[in-house]
């Protein structure tokens, strides 16, 4: 099956390009790495994640019995 819908979007979460999710497509964006750089190091959000709190999320349903 094929899932498709991929995105590129802003620092901000605004969705620049989103891809079908019926077709196959090969997009090239351009982002503004410089930019990213910034949010990154001015708003440190993923600074402060658990990762340990994820393991529910990832799981996958085949290791599952």
């Amino acid at each position: 099956k094929f899932w498709g819908g991929s995105f590129f979007s802003n620092p901000f979460g605004t969705v620049l390009y989103q891809a079908s999710h019926t077709d196959e497509e090969v997009v090239v964006q351009e982002l503004d790495l410089d930019k990213t750089d910034y949010y990154r190091s001015h708003w440190p959000f993923l600074r402060d994640r658990r990762i340990d709190s994820y393991s529910p999320i990832t799981k996958r349903f085949l290791d599952e019995e």
